[in-house]
């Protein structure tokens, strides 16, 4: 079972998305305005910066969170005892970034941030109101002028066969912000848990987009709308050999945005990372 793709350009594309939101937690939508050219030669420059050592002079900055993660520090996936095989690299616009890559990679966080604010207001738009009263105040304010929302530059490496028992590509887990942006990937992987347990695969035509719920838009909407896992498993055959990079954007609130009764988006934000083990 596959999730079915939305058309972007449709008149029913608002009620029909977030009614996807709120039953699986997740959306997919085609005909979207992000380029696939743009994608495209984002994963060629990176695949070229993963494969280099120049990486290891952007290691991330501990406090801010910005930079270069390799693998050996990667993290793992709340529940899990072993650690994700991949490595990454972590954009802000006010954070460290190498020269040759930042032109592409602020141009697409540009954009993707400004979908993703678009298709926030659809779901705010489509909120039921009994729902939207748990809101602390509306969520476009709480992600308007946000210095916080990430552009993760993903790469798991080709398998080599001799991986940790039980270690795959990326462990069940749920996302922490408000919504993933997630452009697909260069290669499949990705799978999300329906209601029934069953695990489902992400369509990974290029022209598909798939967004999900994050833990905080879950924790904001009393848990209407569903921070579902997902995971991305490891390759067979012939595919065991070829890397995979794909490019989330996770669009999070000011810090200082009430969440609910218990949270401030910082004081989650910081539970979270511990949890993962990269503070």
């Amino acid at each position: 079972m596959t999730l079915q793709a939305i058309d972007y350009t449709s008149k029913k594309a608002q009620e029909d998305f977030v009614k996807s939101l709120h039953e699986t937690g997740f959306g997919v939508l085609k005909n979207h305005p992000i380029q696939q050219s743009l994608v495209s030669t984002i994963y060629q420059e990176w695949q070229h910066f993963f494969d280099g050592e120049d990486k290891q002079n952007y290691l991330y900055h501990k406090g801010t969170q910005d930079g270069f993660f390799p693998a050996d520090i990667s993290e793992t996936a709340k529940g899990h005892s072993k650690k994700d095989i991949k490595e990454y690299f972590h954009y802000y616009p006010w954070g460290q970034c190498p020269l040759e890559q930042k032109a592409l990679l602020a141009q697409y966080y540009s954009e993707a941030n400004e979908l993703a604010s678009e298709l926030l207001g659809w779901v705010e738009a489509h909120t039921p109101a009994e729902v939207a009263k748990h809101y602390s105040q509306s969520l476009s304010s709480m992600v308007e002028d946000s210095d916080q929302t990430l552009l993760r530059v993903l790469h798991y490496p080709p398998l080599k066969g001799d991986e940790e028992l039980g270690a795959i590509r990326a462990g069940a887990h749920e996302d922490i912000n408000l919504l993933t942006i997630l452009p697909s990937a260069n290669e499949p992987g990705l799978q999300v848990k329906a209601k029934d347990g069953s695990w489902m695969d992400v369509p990974c035509d290029f022209g598909t987009l798939i967004i999900n719920i994050g833990d905080m838009l879950q924790e904001a909407s009393g848990g209407y709308f569903p921070s579902t896992s997902h995971r991305v498993v490891n390759p067979e055959g012939a595919d065991k050999t070829k890397s995979r990079i794909s490019l989330p954007l996770f669009l999070h609130p000011k810090p200082e945005v009430v969440l609910s009764d218990r949270y401030t988006a910082k004081s989650y934000l910081h539970e979270r990372l511990v949890e993962l083990g990269v503070i």
